[in-house]
Parts: structure tokens; sequence; C-alpha cells
């Protein structure tokens, strides 16, 4: 059933390649259906975050489904108006209670901000110890933020999860990640089905007979990043997951990686720095 790889982190812990992201997701049935769907075609990590404003109907649904809480990979992630040591000690300890769990499994910072840069990731570095989260990662961060955590920073992130699809495929920090130790996880791994319609995608899909979606999530395997697509829907959540019975060649992994034209859908995380919110 379950065939998604497991990566090993850099602390230790290990964590699914493939995961289910809950972005936009907010009705508590739908939340309640798409985690079912999700869970029995074999994920078992889920991704959320205070800026989703679903923890609560997530907490509520992993409860009603009664899911093995030793099975799940359960991430979420500190909002801009919540970093600062306090605030964010705080505001995870309010996330844990609305997930109805006693500790996350991966605690992100959802985006770099110049106003409590150092302090956040401090408080993270805490809640790490008192067991409240079993990794500390972050979100959104470019190579130059990483640069500097690394100055003060007492252990540094095991993932870095970025914006990344065939548009804008992050090379450069990818492998500045990879040789730090730390796993890139792609989030928006479709573009927001931006690059679905990708004639050069759409003839690489007939060819393995398989939808462009699937071949662009078996490029971010064999790029060796993790991914969380997100759907609702029962039939595309399965075929998120049909990847792994097919291999794209090398010639086609450069072609995909060719098609990056630095387009990104969602904000630049340098201006969230300067403006310490997502503008």
């Amino acid at each position: 059933m379950n065939k998604v790889p497991q990566l090993k982190l850099a602390d230790g812990q290990t964590m699914p390649q493939e995961g289910f992201g809950l972005y936009k997701i907010t009705d508590q049935s739908t939340i309640t259906s798409a985690i079912r769907y999700a869970y029995d075609a074999g994920y078992r990590l889920f991704d959320t975050a205070q800026l989703y404003k679903n923890e609560a109907e997530v907490g509520k649904a992993l409860q009603e489904l009664n899911l093995p809480r030793k099975e799940l990979f359960i991430t979420t992630k500190v909002s801009e108006p919540n970093q600062g040591f306090k605030q964010t000690i705080s505001a995870v300890k309010e996330s844990l209670h609305k997930l109805r769990l006693d500790y996350v499994n991966l605690l992100l910072i959802h985006w770099p901000i110049e106003r409590a840069f150092f302090d956040t990731w401090a408080a993270l570095e805490e809640l790490k110890k008192q067991g409240l989260t079993r990794s500390i990662g972050v979100s959104n961060y470019q190579m130059i933020h990483l640069q500097y955590l690394a100055t003060q920073a007492h252990e540094m992130p095991v993932i870095n999860q970025i914006e990344r699809h065939p548009r804008l495929n992050q090379q450069p920090l990818v492998e500045y990640d990879r040789k730090h130790n730390i796993v890139t996880q792609a989030w928006s791994p479709l573009g927001r089905g931006t690059i679905l319609d990708n004639p050069t995608l759409q003839k690489i899909a007939t060819h393995h007979n398989k939808s462009t979606a699937q071949i662009v999530l078996r490029w971010h395997l064999q790029s060796g990043v993790a991914f969380i697509p997100k759907s609702i829907h029962q039939l595309r959540i399965k075929q998120n997951l049909d990847i792994y019975d097919f291999k794209l060649s090398d010639d086609e992994m450069t072609t995909i990686n060719k098609l990056n034209n630095f387009t990104r859908v969602g904000k630049e995380p340098s201006l969230v720095y300067e403006y310490n919110l997502k503008y």
C-alpha cells in the first residue's frame, strides 16, 4: 500500500518523501474526508500551518478517524505575526492544543522575517528540547537566510520547504541544501496547476501513459526532494501517489529542468523578510 520512500533527516528522524498538503482546506467535512482518502491511499505525512487556519479541523479529523499516531508525520508552521521567542513558544503550544497532539513531527518557521529572525529560531530549538516537536526546520528560506542563520543557530534546520516546480526549479538552493544536510521539500510542487498544460510535459506524459501531474511529481522524486501535493478529490489523491511504477530518463529530467523560467506562484522570500509579512 505505502510505497512512499522514507528520507533520513540530519537529526536521525525519518520522513516520507511524499506528503499531503492541507493548504486552503478549511471545511471540517472536506478536511476529514481528504485525510481519510489520503491515509487509505498510503500518505502518512500531513502538512498544515498556523496561517492555514485549519489546525483545529485537522486535529478533529485525526481524532475522529482514530489514525495511529506512531504512523503519522505531522508538520505545522509558525506564522509571521506569531514570530518572536515568547510568541512562538506560546503559539506552538496553542497549535498543539488545536491539533490535539502532544508533539508535532516537524515544526517550521513559515517565512523568514527580519523582525524576529534569530529569536524565532531560538524558540524552535527550545521547543525541540521540550519534546514538543521532533524536528525543526524552515520554509521559504533562501541561501542567504540559511547562511545568516548559521551565524547564531545551535543546530541547523533539517528541512527547507520552498516553492519548487518545473518553472522554478531552484537548482542552486536545492544543491546548497543537499551540501548542508538539509532536505528540500517542495510546496506547490505542481505550480498550482499552472504547468499542467505544458506541451513538453504532455509529450513526456503520453510517452509514459501518465498524467502531466504524475510526470512532475516523479521529477521531484528523482531530483531527491520531498514534495507535498494537495487535492481534495479522491481520484487525484490516489493518482498523485501512483508515481512509483515508472522512471524518467536522464534526458527527460534534463528537459524538465530546462523549463525553469523563474516564475513564482507565491511571494518573493527576500521581500517577505524585509516587510516582515507576506506583502
